[in-house]
């Protein structure tokens, strides 16, 4: 059993894909982040960054005493491993998912979660941050388009972990200024990923656990004010 300690976020949806595409059980512990939830010690405990996602594998390959991670892509990477699903097994397929998987988590992620927080969520909008970043995830999803120009997946003809991670941070594409029919290859992709029964089903989960997903004036507080003492100013 996978223990997923989870909010309705880009990279909350990622593991809940995978966990759906897998068929491995699993459970949802909700973090609600505007909450403050993150930041109880038993949180910490698994995810000292104060961030979502976290898994606990209560059944670890090994047979030992259960494990956490905190990071998407680390458990995205472990439960492809665990399930021997969605990453090649092969040297050059498994480089090929690994290193799209990290251009998501080093540059699309942070990009797009830049490009969110100043033209939707900031007090004062910024002029030059709203167009760094706009212009910044632009240029990422010109990437993305032409990478997946004659290929079915961002690694190839393989759905994998790479394609899990990427699409959940392309859904809000209209708040991030981007029209995905500027974008051909990269449209069609998103559409065969949305047309996903497994898909589908995570995103339901999601509408089933935050039933008001407007993010109130408090809660921009506590996501938006921390410092290193672990809590909102």
């Amino acid at each position: 059993m996978i223990d997923l300690y989870y909010w309705t976020t880009p990279n909350g949806h990622k593991i809940t894909m995978f966990l759906e595409e897998s068929g491995m059980p699993y459970r949802i512990i909700p973090v609600r982040i505007g909450q403050g939830e993150q930041f109880k010690p038993e949180f910490l405990a698994i995810s000292p960054n104060n961030r979502i996602p976290a898994i606990v594998d209560q059944d670890p390959a090994d047979g030992g005493a259960p494990i956490s991670l905190f990071e998407s892509g680390a458990i995205l990477q472990y439960l492809a491993e665990k399930s021997g699903q969605f990453l090649p097994a092969d040297l050059r397929g498994r480089a090929e998912v690994t290193q799209w998987l990290f251009w998501q988590m080093g540059g699309l992620g942070p990009m797009a979660g830049q490009n969110h927080h100043f033209s939707q969520y900031a007090p004062e909008k910024i002029a030059y941050a709203i167009t760094r970043y706009v212009n910044e995830t632009n240029r990422l999803y010109g990437v993305l388009d032409r990478r997946l120009a004659g290929r079915a997946y961002i690694a190839g003809d393989a759905y994998s972990i790479a394609d899990m991670a990427a699409y959940p941070w392309i859904v809000p594409h209209e708040k991030q200024g981007q029209k995905l029919e500027d974008f051909p290859h990269l449209a069609r992709w998103f559409a065969s990923i949305a047309a996903r029964p497994a898909t589908q089903r995570a995103y339901a989960r999601a509408a089933e656990i935050n039933t008001e997903p407007t993010v109130s004036e408090e809660a921009k507080r506590m996501l938006f004010g921390q410092t290193a003492a672990l809590k909102p100013l």
